[in-house]
Parts: structure tokens; C-alpha cells; sequence
């Protein structure tokens, strides 16, 4: 059994298929809590981690995959924001704190993830944007982070930077 690990120097990450039980799905709803929860309170990430822990439906989650997304997020936000930059229309911080957690956690999966299909991870940050965030949000995310794609998967996504 693979588990996630926190690797120095922005070296990839791999969750493994088989790196715990439950939904990965699941698992980015959480960790978009989480971070959403991160962005407005500011408060300690243990503490936000736990408090979305107490969910009676974590359990379905794969907890393993949301230590990573959440985890390697915070980490990597700056590095993140800066991947991001350039396919926005406007600064990240002002977006919705929703959308930016979205983005956050999709370009994360894009950039350190590389077991994640490329569809699959704009595919999830899809579904949340359609579940969570703004009317037409979702355009915005999928927009955002196609163009991403195209930049740390292009030999994946087929397409050259």
C-alpha cells in the first residue's frame, strides 16, 4: 500500500490507487473545506484538519488522499498561485475564496499528482465548482485550469507549452 508523503524540493507526489480506502471524490470535498475554512479563519491547519475529520461522512472519504491534497495545498500554495497566475483574469486573492481553494486543489493534482489523469483532476475541480462555487464558476475553473494543463502536462494533455 502506497501512502502519501510529503516530499522536500517539490519532488511529485503519488497517492497510489490503492493508498486507502474510500472515495477520492470525497476527498477533494473535504479538503476543499478545509482549505476554504483555512483561507477565511486563518486558523492552524492541524486544527482545520481535525475539525473536517469530525464529519460523520469523512469515513467514506479516502483519508490518506485528503492528508495529501489538503496538506501538500498549504504547502505548495505559493508555487501553486504562481502556476496559476498566468491564466487568470485578476489576482487570485480576489477571487472567491471557494474558486481559489478550487484552483488551488486542481492545479496541486495537475502540478504534484501525476497518477491523477489530467481530465480527471479539471474533471473534479469541475463537479466542485458546480456544487460549491458561483453560477458559472465552473466555466472559470475548467478555463483556468486547461490552460495549466497545457503547461505541466503537455506532453500528457498532447499539447506543447
Amino acid at each position: 500500500m502506497k501512502t502519501p508523503a510529503a516530499t522536500p524540493g517539490g519532488a511529485k507526489r503519488t497517492a497510489g490507487k490503492t493508498g486507502g480506502a474510500g472515495s477520492r471524490s470525497l476527498s477533494r470535498e473535504f479538503a476543499l473545506r478545509a482549505i476554504y475554512a483555512q483561507l477565511l479563519s486563518g486558523q492552524d491547519e492541524v486544527d482545520v484538519a481535525a475539525h473536517v475529520r469530525e464529519d460523520k461522512d469523512f469515513a467514506k472519504a479516502n483519508a490518506p488522499y485528503f492528508e495529501t491534497l489538503f496538506h501538500g495545498v498549504l504547502t505548495e500554495s505559493a508555487d501553486l498561485e504562481l502556476k496559476l497566475a498566468p491564466h487568470l483574469d485578476r489576482p487570485i486573492k480576489e477571487l472567491s475564496p471557494i474558486e481559489r481553494g478550487i484552483l488551488l486543489i486542481g492545479a496541486f493534482e495537475l502540478a504534484d499528482c501525476p497518477d491523477v489523469p489530467w481530465r480527471v483532476a479539471i474533471n473534479e475541480a469541475v463537479e466542485l465548482a458546480k456544487k460549491y462555487g458561483g453560477t458559472d464558476g465552473h466555466k472559470y475553473v475548467n478555463g483556468v485550469l486547461d490552460k495549466l494543463a497545457k503547461t505541466v502536462r503537455s506532453e500528457e494533455s498532447g499539447v506543447r507549452s
